[in-house]
């Protein structure tokens, strides 16, 4: 990829059943477009006694997007959505003023071996837009835009890219692109990109500047418009940005927002379990203690 910026490596992070990945926010590079969290969940095998259980807990301000390779999780939210997400499928939530949401492995997988993979993502919703009301959109694969140009093989998970458009409801202008190659190819994506870009290696290698670069890596540009780079054969990787929003964002927890008003409202009304509960969902996670800077930008 020409004009890299900075390198960021995936770090352990511990979410109770299991490790994933942490990719943003990170130290030298908060936010990329609009793009606050990302987590690359497993590869995680889990047996016929674990299962993936996160019990009602709340957003503010953000919409959620999850995105499998491998394996289901059960969505269940305070807008009495009940939906399985599977591999190649979009979960998109958008919390607003305030949603309650769970993530559990499905009844049917339950009591058997199973594989859990994929990305979490959360994309901060523009100052106009972290008050309102909430809302949870699903796409199955076959609603996305996919094409192939040779052995490159695309897929837009959100967003717009070269006069293409996802389904889900963004909310700022943004792209989140999967991009498959077969073969080695050298791609120049910088005339159809905007605003800020990374790029994240799931698996394979990418080439640019004389370095190869390898899984787990996520990789930033200086320029979107000067996108280029080598990908080797059986390369995946997402391409992902977009125009960063102009106010700075706060986080605490699952909370983003602009102002420490909006944050501390939220805080309160969690501890008071005022926020409206998940149906059929009785358990919660409790606010955790207060971190010392939360200052994102």
């Amino acid at each position: 990829m020409s004009n890299i910026n900075l390198i960021i490596e995936e770090r352990p992070r511990n979410i109770g059943n299991f490790m994933v990945g942490r990719l943003l926010p990170f130290k030298d590079k908060r936010m990329v477009g609009p793009f606050i969290f990302i987590d690359h969940m497993g590869p995680v095998s889990l047996s016929e006694k674990e299962n993936m259980d996160i019990p009602p807990h709340p957003h503010i301000g953000l919409s959620t997007l999850t995105y499998l390779f491998e394996g289901a999780i059960m969505h269940r939210d305070s807008l009495g959505t009940e939906v399985e997400i599977k591999p190649g499928q979009v979960n998109w939530m958008t919390a607003g003023s305030g949603i309650v949401h769970s993530e559990r492995t499905p009844g049917y997988l339950r009591h058997s071996d199973k594989t859990l993979h994929g990305l979490q993502i959360w994309v901060a919703l523009p100052k106009d837009h972290e008050d309102m009301a909430c809302s949870f959109y699903h796409a199955d694969e076959e609603d996305l835009p996919q094409w192939t140009e040779g052995d490159i093989r695309y897929r837009l998970i959100a967003g717009t890219y070269a006069g293409k458009a996802a389904p889900v409801p963004v909310y700022s202008p943004l792209y989140l692109l999967e991009i498959k190659s077969s073969t080695e190819q050298t791609l120049h994506l910088g005339s159809e990109l905007y605003g800020e870009a990374g790029l994240y290696i799931l698996e394979g290698s990418v080439t640019g500047e004389g370095h190869t670069f390898e899984p787990r890596q996520l990789l930033v540009a200086k320029d979107a418009r000067l996108c280029t780079f080598t990908m080797a054969p059986g390369t995946t990787i997402y391409i992902f940005g977009g125009e960063p929003l102009p106010e700075d964002r706060l986080i605490y927890w699952n909370f983003v927002a602009t102002d420490h008003e909006h944050i501390d409202k939220a805080k309160e009304k969690w501890k008071a379990q005022d926020f409206v509960p998940v149906p059929g969902e009785t358990g919660f996670v409790p606010l955790p203690p207060e971190p010392s800077n939360l200052k994102i930008k």
